[in-house]
């Protein structure tokens, strides 16, 4: 496994796993149950505001006390070795899939034409906004997820050029204005829902930059909050916010969990300890989580194409259940198989390349 010599928080490597698993039945219910408020994960698509402070506490952990030594090359360098195997993967089998197409009765080629699909394809690799070939406005339609990693790359960037210099009371300042930022989307919007289509793209960047800046800010204040609680305690709460019921224009009990519940369970999964096997397991939930989301999405597809052959709710839930099982399956494969063994290479490469890094 790659692994830092630093020690890892592995309670946070398990929660990370299991956003990303509810991130999937979301997904998967989304399409078979369109009504919000009656999807039994009606909050999963607040995963991704975890996941962003997740980034912000682990970014400053790993990177707070040595990016002035490694240089911002080897910083960014290392963050595409990390993310972007993965988004090369996600965009192929998003566009093979959309080639595919099962299900479909039109061709693709057909009704977008080669030019459109290639430049999906190029926005897709590059994390350039894309949204050319309908599919609800997608801005990334070969790999609809990949929304989030185009924020992620931004916010990296702003960490390496602005945040890493911050002092204290400037972070706070930041997270201030952020704090301002994510609530005035969402009491524009009625939600926190938006960042993955064009229409609301550009709310991504206020869901990013107080996610991470909020977990930036509990590791540059040492926020962690010590205590033996078992880890399914954590596994529990985090899911029981997924899957709270979802109400119309319920955007104050979103902002609560965003900016009150997240943090907390930031700061107290931080100062826990984890052993045995629930080690091992969040071990494995951390390291699947990663692909596991980013692999998933051209299921959905093919399972939206499926829902329009009317096949019945037995079978549409049966599919829904492969879909989890094989997403799975597919991010463990690809785990062990691409992303591991493309990141070592390219890490021995780069340390090759820049021996001091």
């Amino acid at each position: 496994m790659l692994r830092d010599t630093k020690p890892h928080y592995e309670i946070l490597d398990g929660l990370r796993g299991i956003a990303a698993i509810v991130v999937v039945v979301f997904h998967i219910l989304e399409i078979l149950i369109p009504d919000p408020t009656k999807n039994p994960v009606a909050h999963g698509f607040l995963a991704v505001d975890f996941f962003f402070c997740l980034s912000g506490f682990v970014i400053g952990y790993a990177y707070d006390d040595r990016i002035a030594k490694i240089g911002f090359a080897t910083f960014f360098l290392n963050r595409l070795i990390r993310l972007h195997p993965l988004v090369i993967l996600g965009s192929v089998l998003g566009l093979l899939a959309f080639l595919w197409a099962p299900f479909e009765t039109t061709s693709p080629v057909d009704t977008f034409g080669w030019t459109k699909i290639l430049l999906a394809l190029i926005g897709s690799l590059f994390l350039f906004p894309s949204p050319i070939l309908g599919r609800f406005g997608n801005v990334f339609p070969l790999n609809a997820p990949a929304w989030s990693l185009s924020m992620e790359y931004f916010i990296n960037l702003v960490y390496a050029f602005v945040l890493v210099h911050l002092s204290k009371k400037l972070l706070l300042l930041f997270l201030a204005v952020s704090t301002a930022a994510i609530i005035s989307v969402a009491s524009y919007r009625g939600n926190i829902l938006g960042g993955w289509g064009d229409t609301t793209y550009a709310d991504g960047y206020a869901r990013v930059c107080f996610s991470f800046l909020m977990g930036l800010t509990i590791f540059r204040f040492q926020f962690t909050i010590k205590n033996n609680i078992h880890f399914l305690f954590y596994a529990a709460a985090l899911t029981g916010i997924f899957i709270f019921p979802h109400f119309h224009n319920d955007w104050i009990t979103e902002l609560f969990f965003v900016i009150i519940i997240f943090p907390l369970l930031l700061a107290s999964g931080a100062g826990s300890q984890v052993s045995g096997f629930f080690h091992k397991a969040c071990i494995f939930l951390g390291d699947l989580s990663y692909p596991l989301y980013m692999l998933h999405y051209w299921m959905m597809w093919i399972l939206i194409a499926y829902m329009n052959t009317a096949p019945g709710e037995k079978n549409l839930h049966l599919a829904g259940a492969i879909i989890v099982v094989a997403s799975i399956a597919l991010a463990y494969a690809a785990l062990k198989l691409y992303d591991e063994p493309i990141r070592k290479l390219l890490k021995r490469k780069a340390n090759h390349n820049h021996p001091k890094s």
